[in-house]
């Protein structure tokens, strides 16, 4: 993957990138005041390659003028049929409201749709609210079973991918 959206190039993972990525959630999850928990739920970033690449996912980063502002990723899970959940979707508080987040998601989902998957699952926290009004508005619906200890709502979305390339080519 590589593409652009205004200043900002969003490109595949690799290796070189762990531990600016690793640093980059966790100043996210401490702004809101999470925990972050490299043994628990964020083991996937520090094992991309087992985590997203070996399950068929993708793990995305977002640089701006050469650094790394943001990321995003999603991976297979057994949740539902043909069914995925977007990880670490997290993004610096400077190059947030520009519409960086919402190009993002819609380019995962679109990435998804590609690949014959069908529902989108995403974990969150309340105190996210930017988060959860972008989900919320982009047509994510409240759902149960919340796995994530720190988290304490889910979200799904079923799409195919006719909706998911006429979704990305609204103007945000």
């Amino acid at each position: 993957m590589q593409t652009c959206y205004h200043n900002f190039l969003i490109r595949d993972w690799q290796p070189a990138d762990r531990p600016m990525a690793a640093a980059l959630i966790q100043s996210v999850l401490e702004e809101y005041r999470l925990s972050c928990e490299p043994e628990g739920a964020d083991w996937d970033v520090m094992q991309v390659e087992s985590a997203y690449w070996a399950t068929g996912g993708e793990f995305w980063v977002v640089e701006q003028q050469g650094r790394l502002v943001g990321t995003g990723g999603y991976y297979p899970i057994a949740r539902g049929q043909k069914a995925v959940e977007i990880r670490k979707m997290y993004l610096l508080p400077e190059v947030r409201g520009q519409g960086l987040g919402r190009f993002l998601l819609q380019t995962l989902e679109q990435q998804i749709a590609k690949r014959g998957f069908q529902q989108i699952w995403i974990e969150t926290a309340s105190v996210l609210k930017e988060a959860i009004k972008l989900y919320e508005s982009s047509g994510y619906v409240p759902s149960t079973g919340v796995e994530t200890a720190r988290c304490d709502r889910v979200y799904v979305k079923h799409i195919n991918y006719d909706a998911a390339v006429q979704n990305l080519a609204k103007p945000s």
